[in-house]
């Protein structure tokens, strides 16, 4: 696909849905750097939010660091723990809030995530607001719902070598 490149783009990046789906299905960390660069395809980019959920594995403040180095904005929140041990943290909310409120300065809306929770979001954004909507994601792990839902989807899969980051503790499923 060679888009026009004074087309505006806005990238949301779930960094959630990424980080697991990278580390169950290939033992590796996500080439964050890779994935803006594929989603902005030479176009103008507006905004790159990456949305991420404090946890144990993901509290390093150099991951942060490297995120807004490659260009992300940065929008955190803590994981809330119920009483009773249950667990919640997404940003699914947060993420279609402001792609709807961004949606009017945008050609299109770059979704990274494939989470089907999101195929309503991507249809309102095509038909009522009439934004190009892509998605940015692992196909394997990806909802059927959201490939049908988007106008172009690019498959982290069928590049994962581009889009992955293996070091010595990630070696063992090259």
């Amino acid at each position: 696909m060679n888009p026009p490149k004074a087309q505006r783009v806005g990238v949301f990046v779930d960094v959630q849905n990424l980080y697991y789906s990278a580390r169950a299905m290939y033992g590796a960390k996500v080439n964050f750097k890779e994935v803006l660069k594929t989603a902005v395809n030479g176009r103008t980019l507006i905004r790159a939010l990456a949305y991420v959920v404090r946890t144990e594995e993901v509290k390093k403040e150099a991951f942060f660091d490297a995120l807004e180095n490659i260009g992300f904005e940065i929008k955190a929140k803590d994981l809330q723990i119920f009483i009773g041990g249950a667990k919640k943290g997404d940003w699914d909310v947060g993420i279609a809030m402001d792609a709807i409120e961004l949606a009017p300065r945008l050609d299109t809306v770059v979704l990274v995530s494939g989470d089907g929770d999101f195929a309503p979001l991507l249809q309102h954004l095509r038909r009522a607001l009439g934004c190009r909507v892509e998605v940015v994601a692992f196909g394997k792990s990806a909802s059927k719902q959201l490939k049908e839902a988007t106008d172009y989807f690019v498959d982290m899969d069928k590049d994962n070598k581009k889009f992955l980051i293996r070091g010595k503790k990630y070696a063992r499923n090259k």
